[in-house]
């Protein structure tokens, strides 16, 4: 809820209390997370701890997406194992000594001092802790593997308060209009439409 202790009528409302109007409907509205980029540089960390200083009730996340960046791209040709968001990586192929410098750049001065690059982080946050959406799984009762062995392989972002018959629908109109019911794939029990969507919740739905 809005709260501000004003008294006079909104149109009665000076300069100060207009602006005091507007940040609080902002905050509220409008929730922030702030990237604090190049956490890297020569001055990063130092800048951050400023920002954190100075806006204590704002959420900051150290970031440097130069590394992640780096990584992925490293990981995409094969060079390194690297899970986006993990504070480490494994070099799994020979790379030559500069690539070598850069790596060790990124694990000594990124990874090991603020535990990843921060861009997961602030995904994450974006996603799980603003807006509150659940991660979901369509999976078998009785297999959670595709056909190449891959574990649970597809995710969907729900908004929160979503039910199974939601996540039916979301799947295919024609699995929400004959929906009969969803199975949790951990336990076996059956849900109706009603069942409110938890994280990482993995369903089978069953249709007519």
């Amino acid at each position: 809820m809005l709260e501000l202790e004003f008294k006079e009528q909104p149109s009665r409302w000076n300069e100060e209390q207009l602006m005091k109007f507007a940040c609080a409907l902002r905050k509220q509205s409008k929730p922030m997370i702030i990237a604090a980029n190049k956490i890297d540089m020569e001055k990063g960390k130092e800048n951050f701890e400023k920002l954190k200083e100075k806006f204590p009730d704002l959420l900051i996340e150290p970031c440097s997406a130069d590394s992640e960046l780096a990584l992925r791209g490293a990981a995409k040709t094969g060079f390194i194992k690297y899970i986006p968001g993990d504070n480490h990586f494994e070099i799994i192929k020979d790379i030559n000594e500069k690539q070598k410098q850069a790596l060790d750049k990124i694990k000594i001065e990124v990874l090991d001092v603020f535990g990843s690059t921060g861009v997961q982080r602030v995904l994450n946050a974006a996603v799980f802790d603003f807006l509150e959406y659940v991660a979901v799984f369509p999976a078998s009762a009785n297999k959670l593997a595709d056909s190449k062995g891959n574990i649970l392989p597809d995710c969907f972002l729900l908004p929160p308060k979503s039910t199974a018959l939601n996540f039916a629908y979301f799947l295919h109109t024609d699995f929400g209009k004959n929906f009969i019911k969803a199975i949790d794939a951990r336990t076996k029990k059956a849900l109706g439409k009603s069942y409110v969507l938890k994280n990482r919740d993995a369903l089978e739905i069953v249709t007519r």
